[in-house]
This record gives structure tokens, sequence and C-alpha cells, in this order.
């Protein structure tokens, strides 16, 4: 009966699966504590030891590191299907690492995972361990490791005498790079199974001729990929190239190497990537790169010149990319190019051509094209309907900065980028309807002579991150399409004349960095959501427009803003007080990177370098490359009211500070001094009264200072700044005094005058003589000069015809300019 009745409760689904787990629980307790191999598990424990656990630095994986968990579920560790230890990675997602600047003996513990196959310890500050390893017997060849990792350390050359411990013939990508390494040991070139090699952005000067020898043992047979980008490699790109037949990726940009480029470089039978861009290599543009079968060349930015003859140039050449980019190939246009009739990318920018395009050169890769650059050129011509037939998507064009002209009717509709900037194209836009929404991402069409309405069919460029229509002739409002460019981050509109309120549908664009509308015809309030929604803004211009009303506090939310820029509109009210809230103005934050790189299909990313026009000491001026580093805010030109307020004096890192052409009152803030950051101040033309304050006697940085035209008094106070400026600066203030001005202050000792000789009036008496016979000459002058003019109009009729038509039209033109000036007099 009992055993029914166990049989019966046992029969039972809940008491089954409460026996199982009981049963299962030795067995499950074993398995996760014996699935880690108790010696590796210790290898690692020992090694968690010797780090320093450090707050800056946020890799946590290692709390995750204790014995009563299964080892192989330790962050950062990885292992096989036998539970031994294949992988250490020790590298977080922001480029640093674990701290092990501490771990002594590491190589040891390391070197007890047999089977380790990974190991990476990027960023891990190993440079300041000073004992890595004990001198016990640590057997590289029982090693496993095939990827290993140990860049962006500070290692120095000392770094190879326990790193001989760790490599072995089965290692097989090695990287080194971002470490100061002056060299490499010669043991590295017995690594026989080495295919990847990394020494990128070493900071130490290295021969590379020296480099390449201490990788001629079996490294040189088997190494596929050899990247030694931005380091300080120096010396020739000699024949040893030639002991590295399996190279595939050949990259030795940014470096030091000079001389000629030796040709067995192009008589390596694998190679499908070269990159020695950016070097001091010089001499003719080799003659073999019109036979070689390397599809990717870029040659860009050296001392290259020549022409290659099109004799030497095959039809069936396997180049497929070429990048030529800053070499001396002008000034007639490289023909040459036409006969490598397999180029998808062709980058011949800023290259000195100052020629005509050649008529065929549209149709010379019907449909094959990716990427076409003949920016910073002087070329001139028409870009003919065929354009649109060359490019495959999707692609990139940028005919940037020359001397194209004519109406732009066709585009190939998969356009990844369009830069059409610094021409002198003219017509409508509507050609951008014709662009694949899907595709689209950069859109530059500045400075040109483009005209007409923006187009309602960009309501679908969804993937848009610029559209730069700056400096055309563009009009009318803005269309209500714009609203779906959610991923748009630059928005330049400078200088046409477009008008209306800024439609709401602005307020989507949370994504924006940089709005220029500045030099339109916009009109209505500042809308407060500028500073509600477009939180990401670092530059927001709304300079010459008609926009009236007061200056909305939102803006003070926005805490990226560096360019406040609202000058030359009918903005009335006071300046507000939370301006200091600005935390990009008054912390020293690093500085924006106006600098939008952008994913393309091509071997490098496309670039597009935000500008802003920015009124700087007295001129308006264009930003771009140094645009980050510019914090001001310009008010002027407006009809603002009320005290300068105190609290912008917590703004120490602005540069420049214009509120000229207002009418603002009371004092300069007495803590001025504080913002020692200031290099422009401009309050020139307000009621400002009191004395110039003592502390800004401290901006030393101040280069340009404009305070006439107030109602200043007092001494100005001394320091080598103040003084140095034109007595301009201060004019218009009658109660200033001091230097520069030549006013004293009360109390100055005037300066003497010289005693009165016999001399000085023997010498006075000479000076009236001189000028009493300069004025009788110049009387006669004119008398004799008036008759003589009288008399030539009264003899000839045609003369005095003209004279008088001449005379009428320079009184029309005097008329309209002083009621010009009156009127903007006036408005002031």
């Amino acid at each position: 009966m009992a055993n029914k009745i166990c049989h019966k409760h046992y029969a039972h689904p809940f008491f089954f699966l409460i026996y199982s787990i009981l049963v299962l629980i030795p067995f499950i307790t074993t398995t996760v504590i014996d699935a880690c191999m108790d010696k590796e598990r210790q290898a690692l424990l020992h090694f968690k030891s010797y780090i320093h656990h450090d707050p800056d630095y946020p890799f946590d994986d290692l709390s995750s590191w204790t014995p009563e968990y299964d080892c192989c579920n330790w962050g950062g560790v990885t292992c096989n299907n036998h539970s031994r230890v294949t992988s250490l990675v020790l590298f977080a997602n922001n480029l640093r690492g674990t701290y092990l600047g501490k771990a002594d003996n590491w190589v040891n513990a390391v070197s007890g995972l047999k089977k380790l196959e990974t190991l990476d310890l990027s960023g891990c500050n190993l440079w300041q361990v000073k004992h890595p390893y004990s001198h016990s017997s640590v057997n590289s060849s029982l090693l496993s490791i095939r990827t290993l990792f140990l860049d962006n350390n500070n290692l120095n050359s000392s770094i190879y005498e326990w790193l001989f411990r760790l490599t072995s013939n089965k290692l097989e990508y090695f990287d080194l790079s971002q470490n100061k390494l002056d060299g490499i040991p010669k043991y590295l070139g017995n690594l026989c199974s080495l295919t990847k090699f990394g020494f990128n952005k070493n900071s130490i000067l290295v021969n590379f001729p020296d480099f390449l020898n201490n990788l001629s043992g079996c490294t040189s047979l088997s190494l596929s990929e050899l990247s030694a980008s931005g380091s300080q490699l120096t010396g020739p790109l000699s024949d040893d190239i030639q002991n590295f037949p399996s190279l595939s990726y050949l990259s030795l940009d940014n470096n030091q190497i000079n001389g000629t480029i030796s040709e067995k470089v192009w008589q390596l039978p694998k190679l499908v990537g070269l990159d020695i861009s950016s070097n001091f290599l010089k001499g003719a543009i080799p003659e073999n790169i019109g036979n070689t079968n390397i599809p990717i060349i870029n040659l860009s930015n050296n001392s290259l010149d020549g022409v290659p003859l099109e004799a030497h140039m095959s039809n069936h050449s396997g180049v497929e990319s070429i990048n030529l980019r800053s070499c001396k190939l002008g000034p007639r246009f490289p023909k040459w190019i036409q006969k490598l009739k397999n180029l998808t990318n062709i980058d011949i920018s800023n290259t000195r051509i100052s020629d005509t395009i050649p008529e065929g050169f549209w149709n010379t890769w019907p449909s094959r094209l990716t990427y076409l650059n003949l920016s910073y050129n002087n070329i001139t011509g028409k870009v003919t309907d065929v354009l649109s037939n060359n490019f495959i998507g999707p692609s990139i064009i940028d005919l940037s900065s020359n001397n194209f002209y004519g109406p732009i009717t066709n585009v190939p509709s998969m356009l990844k980028s369009l830069f059409l900037s610094r021409n002198k194209f003219y017509g409508g836009i509507f050609f951008l309807c014709q662009i694949d929404s899907e595709a689209v991402e950069i859109i530059d069409l500045s400075y040109n002579s483009f005209t007409g309405r923006i187009p309602d069919c960009l309501w679908n460029f969804g993937l848009l991150s610029v559209l730069s229509l700056g400096n055309n002739n563009l009009s009318g409002r803005l269309p209500g399409s714009i609203q779906d460019f959610s991923s748009l981050e630059v928005l330049y509109l400078y200088n046409n004349s477009f008008s209306g309120e800024l439609p709401s549908s602005l307020k989507n664009f949370t994504k924006l960095n940089s709005l220029d509308l500045g030099a339109n015809k916009f009109s209505g309030y500042i809308p407060v959501w500028i500073g509600e929604r477009l939180s990401q803004l670092y530059a927001l211009s709304l300079t010459s427009n008609n926009f009236f009303g007061t200056i909305p506090s939102q803006l003070c939310q926005l805490q990226y803003l560096q360019i406040l820029d609202l000058s030359m509109n009918n903005l009335y009210g006071a300046i507000p007080s939370c301006l200091n809230n600005l935390t990009s103005m008054v912390q020293g934050r690093p500085p924006y990177n106006n600098v939008h790189y952008l994913p393309s299909d091509v071997r490098k990313p496309v670039m597009y370098v935000d500008h802003a026009m920015v009124r700087w000491q007295g001129s308006v001026r264009e930003f771009s490359s140094t645009l980050g580093f510019v914090k001001i805010i310009n008010l002027s030109s407006n009809n603002l009211t009320g005290k300068i307020p105190n609290e912008l004096t917590d703004l120490h890192k602005l540069i420049a500070m214009n509120f000229s052409m207002n009418t603002l009152v009371g004092e300069i803030p007495s803590k001025i001094g504080q913002m020692k950051e200031l290099q422009i101040l401009d309050l020139s033309s307000n009621n400002l009264r009191g004395g110039l304050p003592s502390s800004m006697s401290q901006m030393t940085l101040l280069n340009y200072l404009d305070v006439s035209y107030n109602s200043l008094s007092g001494r100005i106070p001394s320091g080598t700044q103040l003084q140095s400026f034109e007595p301009s600066r201060y004019t218009g203030n009658a109660g200033l005094c001091g230097l520069p001005l030549s006013k004293y202050c009360p109390g100055d000792k005037e300066l003497e005058r010289p005693p009165v000789t016999h001399e000085n009036m023997d010498e006075g008496k000479g000076i009236d003589d001189l000028q009493r016979w300069y004025y009788i000459g110049g009387a006669t002058g004119f008398v004799t000069g008036f008759w003589m003019v009288c008399i030539a109009l009264i003899v000839n009729r045609r003369g005095r015809h003209a004279f008088f038509h001449v005379m009428n039209s320079l009184e029309n033109w005097v008329y309209v300019k002083v009621m010009v000036f009156t009127a903007k007099v006036r408005r002031v």
C-alpha cells in the first residue's frame, strides 16, 4: 500500500518536478563548478588579484570574476565547447580597457591559459607595469594565441623582452598600434603564421627599411596585411618590398616616407590595396600605374608630378580606384585617366588643373562610377546631361570650387552626396527631385547663382544630414515638406531671399547642430521651440532678417550653443540674464567638432566641414576648419533696451561679445574682467554711462575694443591692452579721459610747452611765410583754371552739353545717397 501511495504521489506532475530538481541539484552543482578547469580558473583569479581598481576606468566586468561562478561566464572570458578559455578581452566599448597598471606578473598568469586564442588588452595602461612577468619558465611554443591586441598602451621598446613569451608560430593577427615604439625586434620576422600586423599611430621615428628587414624572415612570406598609418616611418619605399609577395593590403599613409616609389611595388602579385598618401614622396607619377592590376591606389598628398604617357596606359588595366589628390597633375587636364576604363572611384582634387574638361570625359565610364572628385581646381565647362548616365548608386559627386557653369538638368538617381558649391551654376534646383530619397545624405549647392524656390519634393529625404544652399538667389517660403528632415544635422540657407515666418515644422529637426538662416527676409517672432526642441544646436544664426519681438528666454536652454547671432533685426526688450546658462560658453569643454563624417561605399568616409559667416572685428568672415573654437554672442543692430546683465560675466569662455547699435543703458558690469578669454568687445553706439571698470585691465587677450558713442566718463583704466587701441574706439564719450585720448584727467600733469625764444620766433616766421606763398599760389592757380574751363565750355558746344549732363547725373547720385543715409540714421 505504501508503494502504491508513493507511486501515486510521484505520478503527479508537481511532485515529479520537485523530485527531479532534488535529484539533479548535486549534478547541476558539480557541473557548474567543474565547467571551467580549476587550473585556468586559478590562473585568472591570480591575474585579477594584481589588478588595481580605478574608478576612472568604468570597465567592471571583473566584478563577475568570483570562485562560485563558472569562469566561462565571467565578463570578457570566452570558452570553447570543452570549457577551455579561448578568449580574454579586457577592452571596453569606450576605447579604454581595464586598468592593469599594477598587474605584476600578468604574463605568467596568461601563459597558464594553454588554449587561449584571443587576448585583447587594448588601452589597459600596460606601460605602467613594473614587473610584467617573473623569470619562471614561460614556454611560448606551448601557447595557442592567434590574435593579440596590445594597442593604445603607450608601450616602448622595453616590452619586447616579455612580448617574446606571448608570441609563437600560431600568431595570426598582431596589433601594436598607438604606442611609442622606435622599431620592432627581429624575432617578429619568425612568426610564420602571421597574416595581419598593425603598427598604426606610433609616435617615435622608425626607419622603414629597417622595419621591413626585421620582418624579412618567414613572416615576410605569410604577411598579407601591413598597416602602419599615421606613424613616424622614415626613409624610402625601397626594393625590399619585393620580399613580401603575399601582401594584399599595404597602408603606409600619413608617415614621413620619402624618395621615389620603387617599381617593385607594382609587381607584387597579390596586392589589391595600396595607400601611401600623405608622405614626402617625390618624382613623377609612375608609368606602371597604367598597367598594374592593383584595384585600389592612393598616392594623394605627395609631391608627385608629371604626366604618364598615354601610350603606357592599358585599357585592360585592373585599376578601379585612383586617388591623386593634391599631387601636381595640372595645368592641363590629365586625359590619360580616360584610358583606365575600369575605374569606379576617381579623386584628382586640388591638383592644379586649370583647363576645360575634355569633351568625352563624361562618356568614358558608362554606368561604372561610384565616386568622382574634381574639387579645388580651376576646371571650366558645362556639366552635361551625360553625367547622370555614368554613375551607379549609391554614388558621390564632388565638383566644388571650380568654374563649372550653366544649369543642372539631370543628376544620377542613386546619389549619396552631391557637392556643387563655389561654381557658376544657375537656374532652378528642381533636379533634386530626381534623386532617390533613400540614398542621399549630403546636398551642398552653396555659393552659386541658383534661383527659384526649394522644390516641394524634398519631403521624402529622410536620411539627409546636410542641406547647404547658402549664398544663392533662392527665394520664397520654406516648404512645408521640410518637416520630414528627421536626420538633418546642418541647415545652411545664409544669404538668399527666403521670406515668411519660420515654419513650426522645423521643431522636429531635433538632431540639428547648425542652423544658419542669416541674410534673408525671414520675419515674425523668434520661436520659443528653438530653445525647447533643438537641444543639440551649437550654432544659431538669424542675423540680417526682419525678426521682431523679444529674445526668448528658452534659448538659454541650449547648453551646447557656442554661436548665437541675432544681430541686425528689429528685436527689442532686455537681454536675457539667463544667457549665463549657455554652459559651453562657461565651461572649458572641448571645442565642438564641426566635421561631419558620413559612411560611404568608398574606402574612406565622406567628410563635410560645416562653416558659418561670423561678424569678426567689424567685418564678416567665414569660419570653417576653426569654427569649433568660436564662441560668440552677437546681438548688435537691434532695439534692445535695459542694462547689460551682470550674469553675463560668468561666460568665462566667450571670445567675442557684440552689443553695439542698441539703446542699452546703465553701467558696464564691474566684473567684466572675469571674461579673460574675450578677444572682441563691442559696446559702441548705446547709452551706457559710468566709467570703464578697472577689471578691464585684466583682459590681456582683448584685441578689439569699441565703446565709442556712449555716455561713459572717467579715466580709462591703465593696462597694456586698453592703451593700445586707437582713440576712435573711445570717441563720442565726452567724459572719458586718459591715454590713448589726448584729454587729460583731473590731476594729470600737462605737457610742458617749449619756451619762446628768438630761434623759435624765426622758425615760426619762416613757416608763416611758407604758408602765405602756399595760399597765394593756390588762389592764382584756381582762378586761372576756372576761367580756362569756362572759356572752353563757351566755345565747345558738345563739351558744354557733356559737362552739364555729367553734373546733372552727379547731382542725382548725391541726392539718392543722402536720402538712403538719412533713412538708415532714422532707423537706428
